[in-house]
């Protein structure tokens, strides 16, 4: 994400290398090339030219620290500026009521029906007992979809599909969540347009008959400016409470992200990308004005290995490093666990300095593949021994995996450098070392 908007910008502030210390006339082309960046990016016109005002005002006059240049002290004033621009902070999603009820609006396409399930995942985690309302009466595989991403989350789904009443389907599976002990009711609209009355009046009707205590406003973020346009129709009409941006992955521009706070004055609550579950995230301004400008996001990082991180599997693990028994099926396990982090670009591109360095590599989750099918064509005794594997082995685990001799080779040297390592550590002893060898594998 923000791919275009992250070069140009880090293209701009290269203009100040070099130079003893910020002064009008070398911040000044500095600011124009930021301000047609972020107009570039799909920034509303008026809110790219409020920001870089702010940006060239707050550079002036500022004494350049010796151990600061003069481009790093730019970065840290774009970035605070584009943080605030976003919000600031972030902000919380209001879960009250019992059950608390959570309305979800937005554009036909949006991707509504599939960030339900993405919200449902995440509040579930929280240990949250969730059930989804299907509600949208017009698109007719709607309730199948939401049916089917119930199953694969494991939440329930209320439906009711004969019945062409959305405010009656919604208001019964707020009944039935009382009756079955749901805290929080997330009700699935259909898409509608803003220019379409009928519709406006049904998706205000719900708001007013269910009182939600979190309306949220479901945005495709590759519409661009557009998106920014729609949700403040929208919010003059339902008057939502917080807006999500999905499809993020898919928009190098970023736009909307930056300048929907400004213009409709609702903050940006969650993030969604790709068509996983998990891939949802709580929206920080912060953060998101470091990626763009390629500081990384560690905090997200370590929050997300986190929620994927099973206390059992890593003792299981310390126990293998101190007799230094680590396996090929360890090694399995633990890139299933980076896999349930989400995006492999995306996650690479949390690591401060990554960001450059991958935007034009085509990174996707099914860069695993070969390394698995490697392992999965091994023996059972194999994996637990690799010393066993001598050239006739690595040829046909190489037939089995449809790889090469070299990748097989490639993946051992790589692995048998990593249980060296783990020996090592084993052999400083502590607790330290090995928890941080830990993290490593779960990172």
């Amino acid at each position: 994400m923000f791919e275009n908007l992250s070069s140009k910008l880090d293209h701009a502030i290269k203009n100040l290398k070099g130079q003893g210390k910020i002064t009008e006339i070398n911040v000044a082309s500095t600011v124009k090339e930021i301000r047609r960046a972020l107009v570039d990016a799909d920034v509303n016109y008026k809110v790219a030219k409020d920001v870089t005002d702010k940006i060239r005002e707050e550079a002036l006059g500022q004494e350049v620290l010796l151990a600061v240049s003069p481009g790093q002290l730019l970065t840290k004033i774009v970035s605070d500026e584009l943080a605030a621009l976003m919000g600031g902070t972030k902000s919380d999603i209001n879960i009250k009521g019992d059950p608390a009820v959570i309305l979800i609006s937005g554009l036909q396409g949006s991707g509504k029906t599939t960030f339900t399930g993405k919200l449902g995942t995440l509040l579930k985690k929280e240990g949250r007992s969730v059930l989804l309302a299907a509600c949208d009466i017009y698109r007719p595989a709607a309730i199948d979809q939401l049916k089917v991403l119930g199953e694969q989350i494991g939440i329930e789904v209320y439906a009711e599909p004969e019945n062409k009443n959305a405010i009656e389907i919604a208001s019964n599976a707020i009944t039935f969540a009382k009756n079955n002990n749901k805290k929080v009711v997330i009700v699935d609209t259909a898409g509608r347009l803003a220019v379409d009355d009928v519709m406006m009046k049904e998706i205000e009707g719900l708001k007013k008959a269910l009182n939600p205590s979190e309306t949220l406003f479901v945005v495709d973020s590759m519409t661009g400016q557009d998106a920014v346009n729609t949700a403040k129709v929208f919010d003059e009409r339902l008057d939502f409470d917080g807006v999500v941006l999905t499809k993020l992955d898919g928009d190098s521009r970023g736009g909307a992200a930056i300048s929907i706070r400004s213009v409709v004055d609702k903050p940006l609550k969650y993030i969604s990308t790709g068509e996983k579950m998990d891939a949802i995230d709580v929206f920080h301004p912060d953060r998101m004005a470091q990626r763009i400008l390629g500081m990384g996001d560690v905090i997200s990082l370590v929050e997300r290995a986190q929620q994927n991180f099973d206390e059992e599997e890593a003792r299981r693990i310390n126990q293998k490093i101190r007799k230094n028994q680590f396996s090929f099926d360890d090694f399995l396990n633990q890139l299933e666990q980076i896999k349930k982090m989400g995006n492999l670009k995306d996650l690479m591109g949390m690591v401060p300095g990554m960001g450059k360095a991958i935007k034009d590599l085509d990174i996707d989750d099914d860069s695993f593949k070969p390394v698995e099918a490697i392992i999965k064509s091994m023996t059972k005794q194999e994996r637990e021994n690799p010393d066993l594997i001598d050239g006739s082995r690595r040829k046909r685990i190489a037939n089995g995996s449809g790889t090469t001799i070299q990748e097989v080779n490639n993946l051992l040297k790589q692995f048998n450098g990593m249980r060296k390592m783990m020996k090592t550590m084993n052999k400083m002893g502590g607790k330290k070392a090995l928890s941080a060898m830990n993290m490593l594998g779960r990172n």
